[in-house]
């Protein structure tokens, strides 16, 4: 099972000191991966009235496609998104800047996708939230078909291209699409043609139920449900890594092919108090 850590975005502010600090000290403790949120705006509460998102105006994310490209210079980390909200996204300019990093990566890159659930979010970028969910497929035959075919023709519902293609082609051809989301539609469509997911349910009845519906999506669609990946999250708090080294455990039996480590919101107020965190981290895991 491999073992990532999660970028503490919201926490690190704008510091690009902090970001190579951090990412640079991740690749040294020999972590495998790291994962990045994305949100492109935040809602502002005082227009917005009644505002309960987790997320809004004043807090930090920085944009991962860009992140990335600076990250694949000075670490040799595999870069994953978790997730890109795919929907509010024009999905050729996704296909470009995924082939973008995994180029700049040497194809240590996996795209995670959603389809997000901030309307504000959405009518900023000019995209219909409604129908976000339906027009996930599409879009991602869309990315594998630019990331493998020199020159793509698809008219489709939503999506439409005529003899066109990206040029330089990824490494990885196609580039793994992983999927995150809690709903019963959501499991299908991993099932169907994810090549992994990002389960917000820990393990248990929840998890379970979810794995069945991936897995009997994924034989009707005629393929292996061993072949699509699952990637575990789990707290890492340095007052109690026995408790975490537990919880990562659980995932490693539930048959998690990766886990992630986050050390947001556990009291770290500073670049040097998560480096801390994940050092024990790395030494109950990685380096016993």
């Amino acid at each position: 099972m491999k073992v990532g850590v999660i970028f503490p975005q919201t926490e690190l502010g704008g510091d690009v000191g902090a970001v190579r600090t951090y990412a640079e000290a991740a690749d040294g403790l020999h972590f495998d991966h790291l994962l990045a949120y994305d949100h492109v705006v935040g809602a502002d509460p005082a227009i917005h009235q009644g505002w309960a998102g987790p997320y809004d105006v004043t807090t930090t994310f920085h944009e991962p496609f860009v992140l990335f490209g600076f990250l694949a210079a000075i670490t040799s980390l595999e870069l994953v998104t978790g997730i890109i909200i795919l929907p509010q996204r024009q999905t050729v300019l996704v296909a470009k800047q995924a082939a973008e990093v995994d180029l700049l990566t040497g194809g240590r890159f996996r795209l995670g996708i959603g389809v997000g659930w901030n309307p504000v979010e959405y009518e900023a970028l000019g995209r219909p939230f409604g129908d976000r969910g339906r027009r996930v497929p599409e879009q991602v035959e869309l990315l594998r078909r630019l990331w493998t075919e020199a020159s793509v023709t698809h008219e489709g519902p939503t999506e439409q291209i005529h003899g066109a293609g990206l040029a330089p082609l990824p490494i990885q051809q196609p580039i793994p699409i992983w999927m995150g989301g809690n709903a019963d539609a959501t499991f299908e469509r991993i099932g169907r043609f994810a090549d992994g997911w990002f389960p917000r349910i820990p393990p248990g009845e929840g998890l379970d139920h979810a794995l069945e519906v991936i897995a009997s999506a994924a034989v009707e669609a005629g393929r292996d449900p061993a072949t699509i990946g699952m990637e575990g999250r789990v707290t890492w708090r340095r007052d109690d890594p026995d408790t975490s080294v537990r919880q990562v455990e659980k995932w490693r039996a539930a048959g998690a092919s990766h886990v992630t480590l986050d050390t947001m919101y556990t009291g770290n107020a500073s670049v040097e108090d998560h480096l801390a965190s994940l050092a024990t981290a790395a030494d109950a895991l990685i380096h016993p």
